[in-house]
């Protein structure tokens, strides 16, 4: 995106540090790729079957601003709030565009995470949600499944657990963030 000038990317949820990774050592390139070039990316955060602690954790260390918009907190892709505190908050477009101008006008490189959180008409409950992410997982884990392998198993066993709620979910966060994207894109432009 970044190399033919588009500088607002959204995407559904990005990779991070997978659970176990301190043994693994699985940590998506999405987190070494968003240190280095200079967009942004709207998402509802890191999958929610991700260490999200440790993912923001990763992208502090890299230098990765971290803004959620309109919350406090983190969202946790399906749901719209996790266990932990956002780094940073900003409610308008225009704030987002002016704070990736600037941080270009400082010659800080990289790009930035904005994590946007599901409509609350949309999203499943983190409680609720948790159920069915340890049961996939144990799932994953008996049948022995791991390396990249795991995340699309996950996600399987997620939309055949939630009886096909977690595509639904995953279809209106994806165009929420694309919605968000292009304001903040019309922002870009504007100032």
């Amino acid at each position: 995106a970044a190399r033919v000038g588009i500088r607002v990317f959204a995407t559904g949820g990005i990779g991070g540090v997978h659970k176990g990774a301190e043994t693994s050592f699985d940590i998506s390139a999405d987190l070494e790729e968003l240190a280095q070039t200079a967009v942004i990316v709207v998402s509802a955060g890191a999958k929610a079957i991700l260490d999200i602690e440790k993912t923001l954790e990763v992208l502090e260390t890299k230098g990765v601003p971290v803004v959620a918009y309109g919350s406090d907190v983190m969202p946790a892709f399906w749901s719209r709030a996790s266990p932990f505190k956002a780094p940073l908050r900003l409610d308008r477009p225009e704030a987002i565009a002016r704070f990736f101008k600037t941080r270009g006008a400082l010659g800080l490189g990289g790009g930035m995470l904005v994590a946007n959180p599901v409509g609350a008409a949309d999203e499943i409950a983190a409680d609720e949600m948790r159920v069915y992410i340890a049961a996939a997982q144990a799932a994953a884990e008996n049948a022995g499944i791991s390396g990249k392998a795991v995340t699309p198993f996950l996600l399987g066993k997620i939309l055949e657990l939630t009886g096909g709620r977690s595509l639904r979910t995953n279809i209106a966060l994806v165009e929420n963030n694309a919605r968000l994207a292009a304001r903040i894109a019309g922002a870009l432009r504007r100032d």
